[in-house]
């Protein structure tokens, strides 16, 4: 396995639609696994293509019971059918550095997807299970949660990146 490198904002191609996957095979299963690694490694809760640099319909969610037990589910192709209920609850994100804010969600969502071996998924998801899966599948649209807040929010975050941004300079 191979960790990836987690892009952050501003970057281009997490402001891109991500393509549907057509080809389930051994890459795609070394690719979700080594997307795994990375989102433990970071460490994080959920990690879409895009946050590697790969505009591809892949997410991998954390579904761990226990604090030491590392278990995922990779969803390809996702689509959340239906949304039930709203819930407004903090968020961050690997690739929106140093910047959290609380975002409003679906509380229970429908989920349609494939594994990858390629076979059909539909199960529901709810409290915090579907806030991740609504945060890694806005990422395969190219919106970041910070899309999801207020302006003033926005603004402030925006100046706070510009002063990480010029200390990396």
């Amino acid at each position: 396995m191979a960790l990836k490198k987690i892009i952050t904002h501003p970057h281009p191609v997490l402001r891109e639609k991500s393509i549907q996957i057509t080809e389930f095979d051994g890459k795609l299963r070394q690719l979700a696994k080594d997307m795994a690694e990375t989102m433990y490694d970071a460490p994080g809760v959920g990690l879409a293509g895009n946050q590697i640099g790969l505009a591809r319909q892949i997410v991998v969610v954390d579904i761990s019971t226990k604090e030491n037990e590392q278990k995922y589910i990779v969803l390809i192709n996702p689509v959340i059918s239906e949304g039930a209920g709203c819930e407004s609850g903090n968020e961050g994100c690997l690739s929106v550095v140093e910047y959290d804010a609380k975002v409003e969600r679906f509380k229970r969502i429908r989920v349609q997807a494939k594994d990858v071996e390629g076979k059909e998924l539909d199960f529901i998801a709810e409290d915090r299970f579907a806030r991740i899966i609504q945060h890694e599948v806005d990422h395969l649209h190219g919106i970041l949660f910070i899309d999801r807040i207020s302006k003033l929010k926005q603004d402030i975050y925006k100046r706070k990146l510009k002063k990480i941004l010029d200390k990396k300079k």
